[in-house]
């Protein structure tokens, strides 16, 4: 089991409810808070292309079109993409780690690139995430 909460943790859990990884991440925002609930892990995708569709994010310029981004650290969702049932949202990396907790996100759980790459290594599809008010 995954579990993480508004207060910026993200946790993996043995079987018998060890922790067995912790990390710092960024999850939500204001406008778009973490979504609260349980949900399963449907993908586990290295080195994902990003489809940026400006129609899902509330502060994209309205003159923007849908684009894919390549694949590499750059990209908006880093190395590693952990997708889950929710639909459009997801465990990812980053091409900024130094704003781990800092900074808002568009309600995906964010992680730097390394630490999204060992929880992937970690988990499986179908494990099931709990997103937790703390």
């Amino acid at each position: 089991k995954v579990v993480v909460t508004t207060a910026g943790n993200i946790s993996a859990l043995d079987d018998a409810g060890n922790v067995i990884a912790h990390y710092p991440c960024t999850s939500g925002s204001q406008h778009d808070p973490l979504p609260i609930g349980e949900w399963k892990i449907t993908i586990i995708k290295k080195d994902p292309i990003f489809n940026y569709n400006p129609e899902l994010f509330w502060d994209a310029d309205p003159n923007h079109s849908k684009a894919k981004i390549a694949p590499g650290p750059n990209n908006p969702v880093g190395t590693t993409w952990i997708g889950l049932s929710k639909e459009h949202y997801g465990i990812h990396g980053t091409p900024a780690p130094e704003k781990i907790g800092h900074t808002q996100s568009h309600g995906c759980i964010r992680l730097t690139n390394w630490d999204a790459a060992e929880l992937a290594s970690l988990v499986d599809k179908g494990l099931l995430v709990a997103c937790e008010k703390e």
